[in-house]
């Protein structure tokens, strides 16, 4: 037999004797012996240099996650940065164009051919308003100085508004009436109403579409009355005037029966001009109707009936039936956008620090 032969059995024989021959074993101490069989070696301790280098590492990896979370932040915020600049600058430049294009631009230019000149009145009639007398005056000079204008129209979408803008636009269409031969038509689109209406009574024609809401020829204020309701509250009241009845329209005061008597009278004096006003535009043109001047608003058809208007027609219509195609040129001033801006900033600063507003508290207006 060989020596390896013989070494293989050497060991089969010490196994055999390890596990069967052996001394016996509890399964506690049988369990020991298997885990000690199986239990990997130890790695050998780190050194203290060893420690040190990679404490160091990771700190070097964390300080640089760090410079690269600050990197990543610098160009966002750099971003926004150059956005809202890229920003400003389109809109100072949007509005020096529009600066430019409003005082060097041409708004007189016309078609040389015989056209429409258009005068918009939109919107509440307010001086302070694109529907301000001013800028609609203005506007009926330019076209009726016009050569080329065969007619100047008043095309009309407003609720109304202050009296005292709708008598001045009222007066100077008049006045351009003894002048000249030009017609003067007014063309009620939506509305026409109040002091809109006012306005359109002095012009030569009237005509408005089926569904226009045309008349309102009344006068309004509206306010509320506030004492009981601070009572309540436990607000006391502190006014200080020179005049006993400049207070009279205090809404946290009472109202006095001879004081609601004297502005009563107040509104129908206003109320009585504009009804003379319609009267001496429309002539024998109105229909005799006691509800005519009770302040009723009224479609186009209707109005018609009752003389307000003339005719059902629009300006595209006019347009069409005197020339057989759209000859319109506007002849209203353009708007000042930063002279709009201002004074909508100046209306609303005034009413927040509770300052007196320059509208007339009585209104030609639908309410």
């Amino acid at each position: 037999m060989s020596d390896d032969k013989r070494q293989d059995e050497g060991r089969h024989d010490r196994d055999e004797d390890r596990w069967t021959q052996g001394p016996e074993l509890t399964p506690e101490q049988a369990r020991r012996e298997r885990q000690a069989g199986s239990e990997e070696p130890v790695p050998p301790a780190e050194s203290a240099e060893a420690l040190r280098e990679r404490q160091r590492l990771a700190q070097l990896e964390m300080l640089d996650r760090w410079v690269d979370g600050v990197l990543v932040e610098q160009r966002r915020s750099r971003r926004w940065k150059l956005f809202f600049r890229f920003f400003f600058i389109v809109l100072i430049l949007a509005s020096l164009a529009a600066i430019f294009y409003g005082v060097f631009g041409d708004p007189t230019s016309e078609p040389e051919r015989q056209h429409l000149g258009v005068v918009k009145v939109e919107g509440v009639i307010d001086s302070e308003s694109p529907a301000s007398a001013e800028r609609i005056i203005e506007g009926l000079n330019r076209a009726w100085d016009s050569p080329n204008a065969a007619a100047v129209v008043l095309h009309i979408n407003s609720p109304g508004g202050s009296p005292v803008q709708s008598q001045r636009v009222y007066n100077e269409i008049l006045r351009l009436r003894e002048e000249g031969d030009k017609p003067i038509i007014a063309v009620i689109e939506d509305v026409g109403a109040s002091g809109a209406y006012y306005m359109a009574a002095a012009a030569d024609e009237i005509v408005a579409a089926p569904a226009s809401l045309v008349g309102s020829i009344g006068v309004i204020f509206a306010s509320f009355g506030f004492e009981e309701a601070i009572e309540r509250l436990g607000i006391e009241r502190r006014i200080y005037v020179s005049g006993e009845n400049k207070d009279f329209l205090d809404p946290f005061s009472e109202v006095d029966p001879e004081v609601r008597d004297f502005w009563q009278g107040v509104m129908d004096i206003t109320h009585g001009q504009f009804i003379e006003a319609v009267r001496q535009g429309r002539g024998e043109r109105l229909v005799e109707d006691e509800r005519l001047f009770s302040g009723l608003v009224w479609s186009g058809q209707q109005a018609l009936e009752l003389g307000l208007i003339d005719g059902i027609s629009s300006l595209d219509a006019l347009s069409r039936e005197l020339f057989g195609e759209l000859r319109l040129h506007n002849y209203t001033p353009r708007l000042d956008p930063f002279e709009r801006l201002s004074r909508q900033f100046g209306r609303v600063a005034a009413e927040w620090a509770g300052l007196p507003s320059s509208r007339a508290p009585v209104r030609y207006q639908l309410p």
